[in-house]
């Protein structure tokens, strides 16, 4: 089933696939602006419950209106809070990746929502120790690289093909290590809502200088009352030491990581995301 709703500043596209006797799941992606598709794999968890995917404002199928007023945390989380009403969840699983996890812990922290869990996969909850953590690991690059990646972000010239291809080699080593990369996912990449994700972070995750940049929940995350469950990959550009902490600061909450993972373990290690999301999910269904 697929539809839109109406949120602040616009509308989204909205999917709802499978079922079963599990309470559903609402698929949080990530970004900002990177829309739905790379999560397609959670698909395979449709066979026990209902997967809910949708679009935030900005990118893939929904609405793309031009007002970078619109591109905040808040309006994000009114965002979230109207799908879902409109949707009429009141016992649900939110899974949130990378960014769609800080969205989720916001959400979570701010609103009277009826989540019986909380997936954060590889995500943060402070963007200055993001920012930290990715200036260590943008060193390691070869020099060509990191001079690229320098000069053009520094120029505005983003969309150089030198440029582009240093991010490529960026993404291959710390936000998706399978190679070829599946469809989707080079599909959300080349879909990508660039004016959310411009206004939010900045020109890329190696220069955060966006609206968000000083964005840190850590003293918050004692706060965190849902079940939850925190996955991290050995290789993330999201700190799994962080990860690891903010587990620590979350009362009774799971940590996992993947030792041959970057960002995206569902797409890397396919096998064990699954197990261990499905354990976790039964576990919690009401």
């Amino acid at each position: 089933m697929e539809g839109t709703i109406a949120v602040p500043g616009g509308s989204v596209w909205f999917q709802r696939v499978g079922g079963g006797p599990g309470n559903s799941l609402l698929v949080v992606h990530g970004g900002p602006g990177l829309p739905h598709n790379y999560l397609a794999s959670l698909q395979r968890l449709a066979d026990e419950r209902e997967v809910i995917f949708w679009d935030q404002l900005g990118c893939g199928n929904s609405e793309c209106p031009s007002d970078i007023e619109l591109w905040t945390m808040d309006r994000s989380v009114a965002e979230m809070d109207a799908v879902v009403a409109a949707l009429g969840l009141t016992r649900f699983h939110i899974f949130g990746n990378s960014w769609g996890g800080m969205l989720a812990q916001q959400y979570v922290l701010d609103t009277s929502s009826g989540a019986i869990s909380l997936t954060i996969s590889n995500s943060t909850a402070s963007m200055p120790e993001f920012s930290d953590y990715v200036a260590g690991l943008k060193s390691g690059l070869d020099p060509a690289t990191r001079s690229a990646i320098d000069r053009h972000e520094a120029a505005g010239t983003t969309h150089a093909a030198e440029y582009q291809a240093a991010i490529r080699t960026w993404n291959e080593t710390y936000l998706c290590r399978t190679l070829p990369w599946p469809t989707e996912l080079d599909e959300a990449l080349r879909n990508m809502g660039t004016e959310i994700f411009e206004t939010m972070f900045g020109p890329s995750d190696l220069r955060v200088v966006g609206n968000i940049r000083n964005w840190d929940i850590v003293n918050r995350l004692a706060d965190i009352a849902v079940p939850t469950l925190l996955l991290a990959g050995r290789f993330d550009e999201c700190s799994p030491e962080h990860m690891r902490e903010m587990h620590r600061r979350i009362a009774g909450s799971r940590f996992e990581l993947f030792e041959s993972s970057a960002h995206m373990p569902f797409i890397e290690e396919p096998d064990r995301f699954d197990m261990v999301l499905r354990d976790f999910l039964r576990s919690h269904d009401i």
